[in-house]
């Protein structure tokens, strides 16, 4: 017997601010979008605490809730949200075949892609159990809670450096954690760095332990590469910045990635190098990673299926 195919006109890979928001976009041009939420239904913003910077709530909210109210929204206009994982495309003719794990096999008139990143992260346990109580993988989402206090940001690249700049303007002290002795960052970053006078480094260290209580964080315990030794570090925030891992495995050798991974779209617009086949939000944004740029693309990326059906 032949397996049976189910045929949707705008298929949704991912959640999160882009998925939903490009949910609510092709319903309302009546594309009767079904979506998969992926591993992580809503995306990161499910995993933080409260949303301050979010247009629309100007007493914040918690991500969680958020997200559930999008994806409310975009089930009110009609979109048929499902949960489970693509795991394998082809998108070498149209429709589009795209299989699931939950046995379903469909043609899809287009696609558009919201699978998002994930940050990096050290694997430590205490870095699991402090997440979202001090423990933070965007400084620019979380710094503003830590206004006046002191905190720590583990990492040397270019985006370590701008978090700790960043940061440095909200915070008391920065620390800034890094295994060697010498940052990665290019040399207008690191220059950035030592004319931040409350910038400190923390040079040849690792992170050992996220310190903290009941409350959240208190401090983080480091350990000297060379030496040996350790030492606490009393902080109330702990930023992570080894960088972002897009979740692109699946569409690697469908789609043109670039060296990061990340989906590469035509300037100024969700298109990749796929006709119909359109990536919004963090999968394709190495830059901002903001849930109101995801929204954004999500938006763009619906309107433009929507015109390419109907063109």
């Amino acid at each position: 017997m032949s397996e049976k195919i189910e045929h949707v006109r705008c298929l949704i890979i991912g959640s999160g601010p882009a998925g939903y928001t490009a949910a609510i976009y092709a319903s309302r041009s009546d594309l009767k979008p079904v979506v998969y939420q992926g591993l992580q239904p809503g995306g990161q913003l499910t995993i933080t605490t409260e949303v301050d910077n979010f247009p629309g709530y100007p007493k914040g909210i918690m991500g969680s809730e958020m997200m559930d109210e999008i994806k409310q929204q975009a089930e009110r206009f009609g979109a048929e949200i499902r949960f489970g994982v693509v795991t394998e495309v082809d998108f070498s003719n149209r429709p589009f075949i795209v299989k699931a794990d939950d046995g379903k096999t469909l043609s899809a008139e287009t696609v558009i892609i919201a699978t998002g990143a994930c940050a990096k992260w050290l694997g430590i346990e205490s870095e699991k159990k402090f997440m979202g109580m001090g423990v933070s993988g965007c400084a620019t989402c979380d710094g503003f809670f830590y206004r006046g206090q002191d905190v720590a940001i583990v990492g040397g690249g270019d985006t370590a450096v701008e978090e700790a700049t960043y940061l440095a303007k909200l915070c008391k002290k920065v620390y800034m954690i890094h295994r060697r002795n010498e940052l990665r960052a290019c040399k207008t970053m690191q220059h950035k760095v030592e004319n931040t006078p409350n910038i400190e480094m923390v040079w040849d260290s690792v992170p050992e332990e996220v310190l903290g209580d009941d409350s959240g964080v208190t401090g983080v315990r480091v350990r000297n590469v060379k030496s040996g030794e350790s030492k606490d570090i009393p902080v109330t925030g702990f930023f992570v910045a080894i960088g972002h891992k897009p979740n692109t495995e699946v569409f690697e050798g469908k789609l043109e990635l670039d060296k990061f991974k990340y989906i590469k779209t035509k300037p100024g617009t969700t298109r990749t190098s796929v006709t119909g086949v359109f990536a919004a939000g963090d999968v394709q944004d190495p830059h901002f990673r903001q849930a109101i740029t995801a929204a954004g693309t999500g938006c763009m990326a619906a309107i433009e299926a929507e015109r390419f059906l109907t063109s």
